[in-house]
């Protein structure tokens, strides 16, 4: 284990953001973020929405001790929308199902792993992130999200709100992703003088 029961949330989230290369703050400052589709870097906004859910979610990273490579945020993404989803956090959505719509081609069986070990846990995004969240132990967290006991096995359920999940994840990146390249190359040829 890298984040060991006895560290203090505050203790293994400064581990993590060493490990992951974030800075001291985690990055929470900064006004864009890059996020990768595949090897192309995008910058977004670093909304204040994404900040709310982001804290949250490198606790889970933490508590989970998925990793920030591309694999790993598959797994954990998947975890997420199957330990509850991220209830108002929209921002959190969108990235996650993103994630777990590129992890279905660079990692799907963890994308199902974590998604099934979702289905018996609990995640942080019932509520909001506190500073006193850092004082407390990252096994009293891990017992509190159930990630201490081992789980079910997939119900008939688990698995259609698995499909559920997937196809969700594909409409949104296609919508997010192939849909705006596709009318920026029409508008390209277009303009070009293509007929269309």
């Amino acid at each position: 284990m890298i984040y060991t029961p006895e560290m203090t949330l505050g203790e293994a989230r400064e581990r993590y953001f060493d490990i992951a290369g974030f800075g001291a703050d985690g990055g929470y400052d900064e006004f864009w973020i890059k996020v990768k589709v595949w090897r192309l870097p995008i910058w977004l906004p670093n909304t204040k929405g994404r900040v709310a859910a982001v804290k949250l979610h490198d606790l889970h990273h933490v508590l989970t001790e998925y990793p920030t490579t591309w694999a790993g945020e598959a797994e954990i993404s998947a975890w997420e929308v199957g330990s509850g989803g991220l209830h108002g956090y929209i921002a959190g959505w969108w990235l996650d199902l993103m994630n777990v719509a590129q992890g279905l081609v660079v990692n799907p069986r963890g994308v199902y792993r974590g998604f099934m070990r979702g289905r018996s846990t609990r995640n942080l995004f019932d509520g909001t992130f506190s500073e006193d969240m850092l004082t407390r132990l990252v096994g009293e967290y891990r017992h509190k999200l159930r990630l201490d006991k081992s789980g079910h096995g997939p119900t008939i359920r688990d698995h259609a709100a698995f499909a559920l999940w997937v196809a969700a994840s594909v409409g949104i990146y296609l919508a997010s992703v192939v849909l705006p390249i596709g009318l920026l190359i029409l508008l390209i040829l277009w303009s070009l003088g293509y007929a269309i």
